[in-house]
């Protein structure tokens, strides 16, 4: 009897809670998806060193998964508790016809166990298959060839998505228990007459409390932005971050207080259709949910910030690999060695005899003597950079030093600068297709194009009568601003400053401090570009080896290398953003959705008195939208608020790595993104509500 009892209680749950087991069967599906990736990679060709990174993803995405797992059991036991609150009175019942705590516990094990096993079957199902989509956008990612694809079941995925919601689904059970060891008959026949007790606050008090809040936020808003250089220490971004939080919860428990009232003095606004009856119902909504709206807002906040930044992110990336590659191969080493060096952190480097003789030598005489066949490369430019122990970044900022060091409190300002003739950078910035430049025999120009660095370099620059001791000749800048280019291969913009002189600045042997060559490979094919590229990049090439054996300090970047790692860093932060971002937004929606499906089944009676009262049916359904939308939407204005700070201050933090301008189209997307899902989701809870408010008791 209680196995078909609960039966058809679980077919009357799937038909009046829909929305639950959707929640539930998208999380399962979610879950395995991103879990499933580890089987995914076995069809995908990659690069050795992409199989290291998509190793290291999964790793990383294994650890957020048990916070997931953390977030949806939590959803999971808050939507639960709203399905077992609207059953109290059907479970007075059961107690008056006889029945004790322990059978009304079995029935909601029995329910509990039927709804885990539907949707996580159904879950499993969903998650296989778009896991092939998954497959798809992972080797679109990586660049990878899919021509061995096939349609993948990840045994592990599957066992690892069992056993955590197994776990969750003893978490219910445990809660439930608890839940029903504290009804009593009496609360339970009159359930269905007694509503949430809703405190009325003092008006005064609620506007002294939204002006606080509106001032904390207001704060915070400005310290991430106007005042963000401030803050380069986790110790000093946690302030703002407490004060949006202690801002966000004041605000709700104001907003209550006080607009029934505002509102009550636009009378015309107030009485008409049926405002009033809306009002109150937003306002009892928020009086009960002051929390559960604060974690939904800023649950909404964090899925917008870190949907936008992290697709920015990836798209600056993506953009400017193009741009920040323009040739194949990079090759630079250390002149002028040594018989030891001591670097900022104390630790000392010797260099044998051979180790210092070869400092010596151009990068192209290293390569020759050590048999490297020179024929694998072509359009080969190979320059000198100097630098002086008596040129810093302190002597650049001169008498603006100060001021900038209360700014930047932690840029290293004893870091040499760079020097290149303006000769041997035009040689580079010709064969990499970026700007050259002229000089006269008493100018320089500052080449920067890391934007933080750039900013604080201009300030300097700006009033156009900066001077530079150069090898005991004076310069003057150029220009009243840094120009953009730089000499090494990178995944962006991190050129921090290159000072480019005249040929006949006296610069002198002692005072190179590296090589650089820049070249590309000479073969047209693909499998022959691989093979140039094993030379310089395979640890076991004879090439490589051969370096080493006599410790030569030859390092080098490769186009083909780069690419992979940008590609990969910006994947496994999409991946993760992605997870946790949708994750966020459908454990927001569905516990907004259960609310007003829960509160729409309690108020079922007052939409009656309503329509005695002569409202027609498109006034309640008029009502009811405008209801829902205003529960739906207030967390997510303020949300989006949050949002618009706390992107542009992810941004600064970014700087040279994520650039404002890729945020558009990122922003575009996480727009599609929360439009789908939300929208769905609020669809979906009017229907449901229009439904329940229409059903007869």
């Amino acid at each position: 009897m209680l196995f078909k009892l609960s039966w058809n209680n679980m077919k009357k749950s799937i038909k009046d809670y829909a929305i639950y087991f959707l929640t539930l069967v998208l999380g399962v599906a979610i879950f395995y998806m991103f879990n499933s990736i580890d089987s995914q990679q076995a069809m995908l060709q990659v690069s050795q060193s992409q199989k290291e990174i998509i190793k290291l993803m999964i790793t990383m995405l294994g650890f957020v998964s048990v916070f997931v797992a953390f977030v949806l059991g939590l959803l999971i036991v808050y939507a639960n508790n709203f399905l077992i609150n609207r059953r109290k009175k059907e479970f007075g019942i059961y107690m008056t016809l006889g029945m004790g705590k322990r059978q009304i516990f079995k029935i909601i094990l029995m329910e509990t166990i039927f709804v885990g096993v539907i949707s996580l079957a159904i879950g499993l199902v969903v998650g296989v298959f778009a896991s092939q989509f998954m497959s798809i956008l992972v080797a679109k990612m990586f660049e990878a060839d899919m021509s061995e694809f096939q349609f993948i079941f990840s045994k592990d995925a599957c066992v690892k998505t069992c056993i955590y919601f197994a776990v969750m689904y003893v978490a219910v059970m445990l809660f439930n228990t608890y839940t029903v060891s504290k009804y009593k008959l009496i609360n339970l026949l009159n359930a269905s007459k007694k509503n949430e007790k809703v405190k009325i606050k003092n008006s005064f008090i609620c506007i002294i409390i939204f002006l606080v809040a509106t001032s904390l936020l207001g704060y915070a808003y400005w310290k991430v932005t106007a005042d963000a250089h401030s803050l380069d220490t986790a110790e000093k971004i946690l302030p703002p971050i407490l004060m949006g939080i202690v801002g966000t919860a004041l605000i709700f428990w104001s907003l209550s207080g006080f607009i029934i009232q505002v509102v009550q003095k636009m009378k015309n606004t107030y009485l008409k259709d049926t405002n009033m009856f809306v009002l109150r119902q937003i306002n009892n909504k928020i009086n009960t949910m002051v929390a559960s709206m604060s974690v939904i807002c800023l649950m909404l906040f964090m899925t917008i910030s870190i949907l936008s930044s992290s697709l920015a992110l990836r798209n600056t990336m993506q953009r400017e690999l193009v741009e920040m590659t323009p040739v194949d191969l990079n090759l630079y080493k250390t002149a002028n060695l040594l018989e030891s060096s001591t670097n900022r952190y104390g630790k000392t480097t010797y260099y044998t005899k051979e180790q210092r003789e070869d400092s010596r030598h151009s990068i192209k005489e290293t390569l020759k003597s050590n048999s490297l066949d020179m024929n694998v490369l072509k359009d080969m430019v190979e320059i000198p950079i100097y630098a002086s122990n008596d040129l810093t970044w302190n002597d650049f900022f001169g008498s603006k030093l100060e001021k900038i060091k209360a700014k930047f409190p932690m840029l290293a300002y004893d870091t040499v600068e760079e020097i290149v003739k303006i000769s041997d950078y035009n040689k580079i910035a010709k064969l990499y297709g970026i700007d050259e430049y002229e000089l006269s025999d008493s100018e320089y120009i500052m080449i920067c194009d890391f934007a933080s660095m750039k900013e604080v370099r201009n300030e300097v620059l700006a009033d156009g009568n900066n001077y530079l001791t150069i090898a005991e000749k004076q310069y003057k800048s150029k220009y009243n601003e840094c120009k953009s280019g730089f000499i090494v291969m990178s995944t962006s913009h991190t050129n921090t400053g290159i000072i480019v002189v005249p040929d006949n600045c006296p610069l002198t042997e002692d005072m190179k401090e590296r090589y650089l060559l820049a070249a590309n490979y000479n073969d047209d094919t693909e499998e022959g570009k691989k093979k140039i590229e094993e030379l310089f990049s395979k640890d076991d090439s004879a090439f490589i080896q051969s370096l080493d054996k006599k410790g030569l300090n030859i390092e080098g970047l490769t186009k083909t290398r780069i690419m992979e790692g940008s590609i990969g860093i910006a994947t496994i932060v999409t991946f993760i953003a992605i997870y946790l971002g949708v994750i966020f937004l459908i454990a927001s929606s569905a516990i907004l959705a259960l609310k007003q499906l829960t509160d729409s089944s309690d108020n079922k009676q007052r939409y009656t008195i309503l329509r005695k009262i002569g409202c027609d049916e498109n006034m309640i359904n008029k009502s009811l939208f405008r209801q829902i939308g205003i529960f739906f939407g207030v967390p997510l204005l303020l949300a989006i608020i949050h949002s618009i700070f706390g992107i542009q201050f992810a941004i600064k933090m970014m700087a040279g790595i994520a650039s404002e301008k890729d945020l558009l189209p990122s922003a575009t997307a996480t727009v599609v993104i929360i439009g789908v899902i939300y929208g769905a989701y609020f669809l979906a809870t009017y229907f449901g509500s229009k439904n329940i408010i229409k059903e007869e008791d």
